[in-house]
Protein backbone atom coordinates (compact mmCIF):
# COMPACT_ATOMS: atom_id res chain seq x y z
CA UNK A 1 0.00 0.00 0.00
CA UNK A 2 1.74 3.67 -1.05
CA UNK A 3 2.76 5.62 1.79
CA UNK A 4 2.79 2.53 4.29
CA UNK A 5 5.38 -0.26 5.43
CA UNK A 6 6.36 -2.12 8.11
CA UNK A 7 8.56 0.38 9.36
CA UNK A 8 5.68 2.82 9.84
CA UNK A 9 5.86 4.50 13.29
CA UNK A 10 4.34 7.45 15.37
CA UNK A 11 7.07 9.25 16.80
CA UNK A 12 7.60 11.34 20.05
CA UNK A 13 9.14 11.96 23.18
CA UNK A 14 8.88 10.57 26.59
CA UNK A 15 10.49 11.13 30.14
CA UNK A 16 13.19 12.39 28.09
CA UNK A 17 13.42 8.97 25.79
CA UNK A 18 12.50 8.16 22.01
CA UNK A 19 9.11 6.82 22.25
CA UNK A 20 7.32 5.27 18.48
CA UNK A 21 4.06 3.97 18.58
CA UNK A 22 4.70 0.94 15.79
CA UNK A 23 1.83 -0.25 13.33
CA UNK A 24 0.62 -4.04 14.14
CA UNK A 25 1.84 -6.93 11.45
CA UNK A 26 -0.49 -6.38 9.17
CA UNK A 27 -1.56 -8.05 6.36
CA UNK A 28 -0.86 -5.28 4.37
CA UNK A 29 2.97 -6.04 5.06
CA UNK A 30 3.11 -9.30 3.91
CA UNK A 31 2.93 -10.33 0.14
CA UNK A 32 -0.34 -11.80 -1.43
CA UNK A 33 0.58 -15.59 -0.30
CA UNK A 34 1.17 -14.57 3.15
CA UNK A 35 4.95 -15.95 2.69
CA UNK A 36 6.99 -12.81 2.44
CA UNK A 37 6.51 -9.58 3.28
CA UNK A 38 5.30 -6.88 1.04
CA UNK A 39 8.23 -5.36 0.02
CA UNK A 40 9.38 -8.57 -1.15
CA UNK A 41 11.97 -9.40 2.03
CA UNK A 42 11.75 -13.18 2.79
CA UNK A 43 10.49 -13.69 6.63
CA UNK A 44 13.51 -14.30 8.46
CA UNK A 45 14.69 -18.09 8.57
CA UNK A 46 16.49 -19.65 11.64
CA UNK A 47 19.18 -22.23 12.53
CA UNK A 48 18.82 -24.74 15.32
CA UNK A 49 20.42 -28.03 17.21
CA UNK A 50 18.88 -30.62 19.43
CA UNK A 51 21.20 -32.86 20.85
CA UNK A 52 20.66 -36.38 22.86
CA UNK A 53 23.14 -38.22 24.44
CA UNK A 54 24.03 -42.12 24.27
CA UNK A 55 23.01 -43.17 20.31
CA UNK A 56 20.49 -45.61 19.63
CA UNK A 57 19.77 -49.26 18.84
CA UNK A 58 20.17 -49.72 15.35
CA UNK A 59 17.72 -53.03 14.73
CA UNK A 60 15.07 -50.79 16.37
CA UNK A 61 15.49 -47.41 15.16
CA UNK A 62 16.54 -47.90 11.75
CA UNK A 63 13.41 -48.44 9.29
CA UNK A 64 14.13 -50.68 6.49
CA UNK A 65 12.61 -48.21 4.12
CA UNK A 66 13.49 -45.65 2.68
CA UNK A 67 12.69 -41.99 0.82
CA UNK A 68 9.19 -40.87 2.07
CA UNK A 69 6.96 -44.02 2.55
CA UNK A 70 9.13 -45.52 5.17
CA UNK A 71 7.46 -47.11 8.41
CA UNK A 72 8.47 -45.94 11.76
CA UNK A 73 10.21 -48.49 14.03
CA UNK A 74 9.30 -49.30 17.51
CA UNK A 75 12.10 -47.11 19.29
CA UNK A 76 11.10 -43.66 16.92
CA UNK A 77 7.25 -44.39 16.60
CA UNK A 78 6.67 -41.20 18.51
CA UNK A 79 8.16 -39.71 15.95
CA UNK A 80 4.44 -40.71 13.58
CA UNK A 81 3.11 -36.89 14.34
CA UNK A 82 6.75 -35.13 13.56
CA UNK A 83 6.90 -37.18 10.22
CA UNK A 84 6.07 -35.00 7.68
CA UNK A 85 8.24 -32.32 9.48
CA UNK A 86 11.41 -34.13 9.80
CA UNK A 87 13.94 -36.01 7.82
CA UNK A 88 15.71 -39.26 8.88
CA UNK A 89 19.69 -39.85 8.22
CA UNK A 90 21.08 -43.06 8.76
CA UNK A 91 24.53 -45.16 8.42
CA UNK A 92 26.65 -42.03 9.36
CA UNK A 93 30.37 -41.86 9.85
CA UNK A 94 32.10 -39.53 11.73
CA UNK A 95 36.07 -39.88 11.48
CA UNK A 96 38.02 -40.04 14.46
CA UNK A 97 41.40 -38.77 12.74
CA UNK A 98 43.97 -40.10 15.44
CA UNK A 99 42.35 -39.51 18.50
CA UNK A 100 38.90 -40.75 20.45
CA UNK A 101 37.38 -39.27 23.33
CA UNK A 102 34.13 -41.09 24.35
CA UNK A 103 30.82 -39.79 23.80
CA UNK A 104 33.07 -36.06 23.12
CA UNK A 105 34.31 -36.99 19.71
CA UNK A 106 30.97 -37.70 17.84
CA UNK A 107 29.30 -35.25 18.23
CA UNK A 108 31.96 -32.34 18.10
CA UNK A 109 33.02 -33.76 14.47
CA UNK A 110 29.52 -33.31 13.77
CA UNK A 111 29.00 -29.81 15.21
CA UNK A 112 32.42 -28.39 14.48
CA UNK A 113 33.45 -30.52 11.58
CA UNK A 114 36.90 -31.50 12.64
CA UNK A 115 37.51 -34.24 14.96
CA UNK A 116 38.83 -33.33 18.38
CA UNK A 117 42.40 -33.74 19.59
CA UNK A 118 41.99 -32.53 23.46
CA UNK A 119 39.62 -33.83 25.34
CA UNK A 120 36.81 -31.48 26.53
CA UNK A 121 38.62 -28.35 23.44
CA UNK A 122 37.45 -28.17 19.97
CA UNK A 123 39.59 -27.40 17.01
CA UNK A 124 36.87 -25.17 16.14
CA UNK A 125 33.82 -23.12 16.28
CA UNK A 126 30.45 -24.74 16.23
CA UNK A 127 28.39 -24.40 13.50
CA UNK A 128 25.46 -22.62 15.46
CA UNK A 129 28.94 -20.34 16.17
CA UNK A 130 29.16 -19.75 11.92
CA UNK A 131 25.74 -19.61 11.38
CA UNK A 132 25.46 -16.81 14.30
CA UNK A 133 27.83 -14.79 12.93
CA UNK A 134 26.03 -13.91 9.98
CA UNK A 135 22.48 -13.97 10.35
CA UNK A 136 22.82 -13.25 14.47
CA UNK A 137 24.40 -9.41 14.50
CA UNK A 138 21.25 -7.92 14.66
CA UNK A 139 19.03 -9.50 17.21
CA UNK A 140 19.14 -9.29 20.99
CA UNK A 141 20.98 -12.51 21.55
CA UNK A 142 23.49 -13.83 18.76
CA UNK A 143 22.37 -17.39 19.85
CA UNK A 144 20.85 -19.07 22.51
CA UNK A 145 21.62 -22.16 24.27
CA UNK A 146 19.61 -24.12 26.89
CA UNK A 147 20.58 -27.58 28.39
CA UNK A 148 17.55 -30.11 30.28
CA UNK A 149 20.30 -32.03 32.09
CA UNK A 150 20.00 -29.14 34.67
CA UNK A 151 24.01 -28.92 34.31
CA UNK A 152 26.02 -25.66 32.95
CA UNK A 153 28.52 -27.79 32.57
CA UNK A 154 27.15 -29.62 29.54
CA UNK A 155 29.04 -28.18 26.67
CA UNK A 156 27.48 -28.39 23.27
CA UNK A 157 28.70 -24.86 21.65
CA UNK A 158 31.83 -23.40 20.98
CA UNK A 159 32.47 -19.70 20.03
CA UNK A 160 36.30 -20.43 19.70
CA UNK A 161 38.44 -23.27 20.07
CA UNK A 162 38.98 -22.31 23.78
CA UNK A 163 35.95 -20.49 24.54
CA UNK A 164 32.48 -22.46 25.01
CA UNK A 165 28.89 -21.30 25.49
CA UNK A 166 27.39 -22.38 28.89
CA UNK A 167 23.52 -23.69 28.19
CA UNK A 168 20.97 -21.84 30.17
CA UNK A 169 19.67 -24.69 32.98
CA UNK A 170 17.10 -22.72 34.74
CA UNK A 171 13.73 -22.27 33.55
CA UNK A 172 13.26 -19.39 36.10
CA UNK A 173 16.67 -17.75 34.77
CA UNK A 174 16.08 -18.23 31.22
CA UNK A 175 12.73 -16.69 31.48
CA UNK A 176 14.12 -13.46 33.37
CA UNK A 177 16.86 -13.15 30.68
CA UNK A 178 14.36 -13.77 27.86
CA UNK A 179 10.49 -12.38 29.07
CA UNK A 180 12.51 -10.20 31.99
CA UNK A 181 12.48 -6.10 32.68
CA UNK A 182 15.03 -5.62 29.18
CA UNK A 183 12.55 -7.78 26.96
CA UNK A 184 11.40 -5.12 24.24
CA UNK A 185 7.42 -6.32 23.37
CA UNK A 186 7.31 -6.05 19.34
CA UNK A 187 3.85 -5.80 19.53
CA UNK A 188 3.07 -3.13 22.35
CA UNK A 189 1.67 -0.03 21.56
CA UNK A 190 4.79 2.15 22.66
CA UNK A 191 7.93 1.49 22.89
CA UNK A 192 10.51 3.56 26.00
CA UNK A 193 13.99 2.81 25.48
CA UNK A 194 16.17 1.15 28.71
CA UNK A 195 17.60 3.55 30.70
CA UNK A 196 20.13 1.18 31.55
CA UNK A 197 20.88 0.13 27.68
CA UNK A 198 21.52 3.75 26.82
CA UNK A 199 24.09 4.02 29.98
CA UNK A 200 25.85 0.69 29.12
CA UNK A 201 25.89 1.89 25.39
CA UNK A 202 27.64 4.79 26.29
CA UNK A 203 30.12 3.34 28.35
CA UNK A 204 30.81 1.13 25.60
CA UNK A 205 31.47 3.80 23.04
CA UNK A 206 33.79 5.45 25.74
CA UNK A 207 36.00 1.71 26.09
CA UNK A 208 35.86 1.24 22.04
CA UNK A 209 37.58 4.50 21.36
CA UNK A 210 40.16 3.50 23.81
CA UNK A 211 40.70 0.13 22.17
CA UNK A 212 41.24 2.61 18.74
CA UNK A 213 43.72 4.76 20.95
CA UNK A 214 45.77 1.93 22.26
CA UNK A 215 45.73 0.00 18.87
CA UNK A 216 48.25 2.21 18.06
CA UNK A 217 50.36 1.64 21.03
CA UNK A 218 51.12 -1.98 21.05
CA UNK A 219 53.26 -4.99 19.24
CA UNK A 220 51.33 -6.39 16.28
CA UNK A 221 50.31 -9.79 18.71
CA UNK A 222 48.56 -8.07 21.38
CA UNK A 223 46.84 -5.89 18.38
CA UNK A 224 45.42 -9.15 17.19
CA UNK A 225 44.50 -9.83 20.71
CA UNK A 226 42.83 -6.45 20.62
CA UNK A 227 41.29 -6.87 17.40
CA UNK A 228 39.61 -10.14 18.47
CA UNK A 229 38.48 -7.97 21.47
CA UNK A 230 37.02 -5.22 19.47
CA UNK A 231 35.15 -7.68 17.28
CA UNK A 232 33.29 -8.79 20.39
CA UNK A 233 32.67 -5.26 21.15
CA UNK A 234 31.56 -4.38 17.97
CA UNK A 235 28.74 -7.07 18.44
CA UNK A 236 27.30 -6.10 22.49
CA UNK A 237 27.28 -2.71 20.26
CA UNK A 238 25.00 -4.49 17.69
CA UNK A 239 22.85 -6.20 20.41
CA UNK A 240 22.76 -2.34 22.37
CA UNK A 241 21.34 -0.77 19.07
CA UNK A 242 18.78 -3.09 18.27
CA UNK A 243 17.60 -3.19 22.23
CA UNK A 244 17.57 1.15 21.71
CA UNK A 245 15.12 0.64 18.44
CA UNK A 246 11.71 -0.09 18.57
CA UNK A 247 11.52 -4.58 17.18
CA UNK A 248 9.30 -4.79 14.24
CA UNK A 249 6.09 -6.46 14.96
CA UNK A 250 5.49 -10.07 15.27
CA UNK A 251 2.51 -11.47 14.80
CA UNK A 252 3.48 -14.55 16.97
CA UNK A 253 5.27 -13.10 19.59
CA UNK A 254 3.30 -13.44 22.90
CA UNK A 255 5.19 -13.24 26.58
CA UNK A 256 4.56 -16.22 27.93
CA UNK A 257 3.69 -16.54 31.58
CA UNK A 258 7.00 -16.73 34.40
CA UNK A 259 8.20 -19.94 34.53
CA UNK A 260 7.88 -21.43 37.94
CA UNK A 261 11.46 -23.14 39.89
CA UNK A 262 11.35 -26.96 38.91
CA UNK A 263 12.96 -29.77 41.20
CA UNK A 264 16.42 -31.01 40.57
CA UNK A 265 17.06 -34.54 39.69
CA UNK A 266 17.50 -37.18 36.95
CA UNK A 267 14.61 -39.15 36.63
CA UNK A 268 13.38 -39.23 33.45
CA UNK A 269 10.23 -37.28 34.11
CA UNK A 270 12.31 -34.46 35.26
CA UNK A 271 14.49 -34.19 32.41
CA UNK A 272 11.23 -33.81 30.03
CA UNK A 273 9.62 -31.68 32.17
CA UNK A 274 12.60 -29.16 32.54
CA UNK A 275 12.96 -29.85 28.15
CA UNK A 276 9.42 -29.17 27.62
CA UNK A 277 9.28 -25.51 29.47
CA UNK A 278 12.57 -24.53 28.31
CA UNK A 279 11.78 -25.55 24.63
CA UNK A 280 8.43 -23.73 25.16
CA UNK A 281 10.73 -20.73 26.38
CA UNK A 282 13.08 -21.00 23.58
CA UNK A 283 10.37 -21.59 20.70
CA UNK A 284 8.56 -17.90 21.95
CA UNK A 285 11.90 -15.99 22.02
CA UNK A 286 12.52 -17.35 18.65
CA UNK A 287 8.95 -16.53 17.68
CA UNK A 288 9.80 -13.04 19.03
CA UNK A 289 13.19 -12.75 17.14
CA UNK A 290 15.42 -11.88 19.99
CA UNK A 291 17.42 -14.95 18.29
CA UNK A 292 17.96 -16.40 15.04
CA UNK A 293 20.35 -19.19 15.88
CA UNK A 294 19.68 -21.68 18.92
CA UNK A 295 20.37 -24.84 20.40
CA UNK A 296 18.59 -27.61 22.89
CA UNK A 297 20.84 -30.60 25.01
CA UNK A 298 17.94 -33.25 25.59
CA UNK A 299 20.85 -35.39 27.41
CA UNK A 300 24.18 -35.26 27.50
CA UNK A 301 27.40 -38.13 27.04
CA UNK A 302 27.76 -40.00 30.25
CA UNK A 303 23.79 -39.56 30.67
CA UNK A 304 22.61 -39.85 33.98
CA UNK A 305 18.88 -40.12 33.69
CA UNK A 306 17.59 -42.25 35.11
CA UNK A 307 14.68 -45.14 35.17
CA UNK A 308 12.05 -45.49 37.56
CA UNK A 309 12.47 -49.44 39.02
CA UNK A 310 15.81 -49.73 37.33
CA UNK A 311 19.10 -49.51 39.60
CA UNK A 312 21.67 -47.84 36.53
CA UNK A 313 21.36 -44.59 34.75
CA UNK A 314 21.64 -44.49 31.24
CA UNK A 315 25.03 -44.41 30.64
CA UNK A 316 25.80 -47.22 32.73
CA UNK A 317 22.87 -49.00 31.42
CA UNK A 318 24.41 -48.95 28.19
CA UNK A 319 27.56 -50.88 29.46
CA UNK A 320 26.53 -53.09 31.57
CA UNK A 321 22.86 -54.45 30.60
CA UNK A 322 23.43 -57.07 28.28
CA UNK A 323 21.63 -57.96 25.16
CA UNK A 324 18.38 -59.49 24.85
CA UNK A 325 18.83 -62.71 22.87
CA UNK A 326 15.57 -62.92 21.81
CA UNK A 327 15.07 -58.81 21.17
CA UNK A 328 18.64 -58.60 19.48
CA UNK A 329 19.26 -55.06 21.54
CA UNK A 330 19.51 -53.76 24.95
CA UNK A 331 15.66 -53.05 26.31
CA UNK A 332 16.34 -50.76 28.62
CA UNK A 333 19.25 -48.52 27.14
CA UNK A 334 16.88 -48.94 24.29
CA UNK A 335 13.73 -47.45 26.99
CA UNK A 336 15.93 -44.47 27.47
CA UNK A 337 16.60 -43.64 23.89
CA UNK A 338 12.22 -43.54 23.45
CA UNK A 339 12.17 -41.01 25.76
CA UNK A 340 15.10 -38.69 24.32
CA UNK A 341 12.94 -39.58 21.02
CA UNK A 342 9.42 -38.64 23.01
CA UNK A 343 11.32 -35.15 23.85
CA UNK A 344 12.74 -34.77 20.07
CA UNK A 345 8.77 -34.93 18.64
CA UNK A 346 7.92 -32.29 21.74
CA UNK A 347 10.68 -29.71 20.41
CA UNK A 348 9.99 -30.24 16.55
CA UNK A 349 5.94 -29.79 17.39
CA UNK A 350 7.00 -26.75 19.39
CA UNK A 351 8.00 -24.52 16.74
CA UNK A 352 5.73 -26.53 14.49
CA UNK A 353 2.83 -24.99 16.52
CA UNK A 354 3.47 -21.22 16.30
CA UNK A 355 1.86 -19.71 13.00
CA UNK A 356 4.32 -17.69 10.90
CA UNK A 357 2.75 -15.96 7.86
CA UNK A 358 0.84 -18.58 5.68
CA UNK A 359 2.90 -21.44 7.82
CA UNK A 360 4.29 -22.16 10.93
CA UNK A 361 7.84 -20.88 12.59
CA UNK A 362 9.31 -24.21 11.97
CA UNK A 363 8.60 -23.99 8.36
CA UNK A 364 11.22 -20.69 8.53
CA UNK A 365 13.73 -22.82 10.30
CA UNK A 366 16.82 -25.59 9.40
CA UNK A 367 17.11 -27.50 12.96
CA UNK A 368 20.07 -30.28 13.23
CA UNK A 369 19.60 -32.58 15.60
CA UNK A 370 22.33 -35.50 16.42
CA UNK A 371 23.84 -37.92 19.01
CA UNK A 372 27.35 -38.86 20.37
CA UNK A 373 27.59 -42.19 19.08
CA UNK A 374 25.69 -44.84 17.54
CA UNK A 375 25.77 -48.05 19.42
CA UNK A 376 26.79 -46.33 23.47
CA UNK A 377 27.96 -49.73 24.09
CA UNK A 378 31.03 -49.79 22.16
CA UNK A 379 31.02 -45.96 21.27
CA UNK A 380 30.93 -46.53 17.57
CA UNK A 381 30.75 -43.80 15.68
CA UNK A 382 30.32 -45.57 12.59
CA UNK A 383 26.55 -45.85 11.00
CA UNK A 384 25.16 -43.03 13.38
CA UNK A 385 21.78 -41.72 12.78
CA UNK A 386 21.06 -37.80 12.41
CA UNK A 387 18.12 -35.64 12.02
CA UNK A 388 16.98 -32.76 10.25
CA UNK A 389 13.67 -30.37 11.14
CA UNK A 390 11.94 -27.80 8.98
CA UNK A 391 11.67 -26.17 5.74
CA UNK A 392 14.49 -23.31 6.06
CA UNK A 393 11.67 -20.64 3.99
CA UNK A 394 10.76 -23.61 0.78
CA UNK A 395 14.50 -24.70 0.46
CA UNK A 396 14.33 -27.66 2.43
CA UNK A 397 11.82 -30.91 1.64
CA UNK A 398 10.70 -32.81 4.26
CA UNK A 399 9.49 -36.37 5.61
CA UNK A 400 12.22 -38.61 3.83
CA UNK A 401 14.53 -41.40 5.12
CA UNK A 402 17.90 -41.21 4.11
CA UNK A 403 20.53 -43.79 4.10
CA UNK A 404 23.84 -42.64 3.99
CA UNK A 405 25.45 -45.49 3.04
CA UNK A 406 28.62 -44.50 5.29
CA UNK A 407 28.43 -40.94 4.28
CA UNK A 408 30.27 -38.33 6.22
CA UNK A 409 28.20 -36.60 9.38
CA UNK A 410 29.50 -33.59 8.34
CA UNK A 411 27.39 -33.56 5.20
CA UNK A 412 24.55 -32.62 6.97
CA UNK A 413 26.00 -29.42 8.70
CA UNK A 414 27.05 -29.16 5.28
CA UNK A 415 24.04 -28.97 3.46
CA UNK A 416 22.92 -26.33 6.12
CA UNK A 417 25.26 -23.83 5.63
CA UNK A 418 24.78 -24.11 2.13
CA UNK A 419 20.84 -23.71 2.17
CA UNK A 420 21.41 -20.79 4.73
CA UNK A 421 23.38 -19.16 1.90
CA UNK A 422 26.74 -18.76 3.57
CA UNK A 423 29.16 -19.72 -0.11
CA UNK A 424 31.10 -22.30 1.72
CA UNK A 425 33.27 -24.36 -0.43
CA UNK A 426 33.80 -26.94 2.15
CA UNK A 427 32.93 -27.46 5.64
CA UNK A 428 35.25 -29.62 8.36
CA UNK A 429 39.14 -30.65 8.36
CA UNK A 430 41.07 -33.80 7.55
CA UNK A 431 38.98 -37.20 6.74
CA UNK A 432 35.70 -34.94 7.95
CA UNK A 433 35.98 -32.36 5.57
CA UNK A 434 33.16 -32.31 2.69
CA UNK A 435 31.88 -30.19 -0.39
CA UNK A 436 29.11 -32.49 -0.47
CA UNK A 437 25.02 -31.03 -0.26
CA UNK A 438 22.55 -33.96 0.57
CA UNK A 439 20.46 -33.24 -2.41
CA UNK A 440 17.93 -35.81 -1.88
CA UNK A 441 16.47 -32.96 0.93
CA UNK A 442 17.19 -30.15 -1.04
CA UNK A 443 13.87 -28.39 -2.99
Amino acid sequence: MQGFDRRRVLRGMLNGGAVTVGLPLLNVFLNGNGNAMADGSALPVRFGTWYWGMGISKSVFVPKQAGANYELPEEIESLKDIKQHINLFTNLTAYRDGAFFCHYTGWVVARTGVAPMVQNQSLAESIDTTVANQIGRTTRFKSLTTTSTGDVRDIISYESPTTSNSPEFSPVNFYTRLFGPDFQDPNAPTFTPSPTIMVRKSALTGVMDKIKTLETRVGAEDKARLDQYFTGLRHLENQFNQQLTKPEPREACVRPKAAKDMDTGSDYKLVADRHNVMTDLLAMAIACDQSRVFNMIYSYGFSNTTKPGYDKPHHTCTHEEPKDEKLGYQPNASWFVRRAMESWAYYVKAFASIKEGDGTLLDNCFIMGNSDVSDARVHSLEEMAAFTAGRMGGKIKTGLHIPCNGGKITDIGFTGLKAMGLGMKTWGGKSNETDHVISDIVA
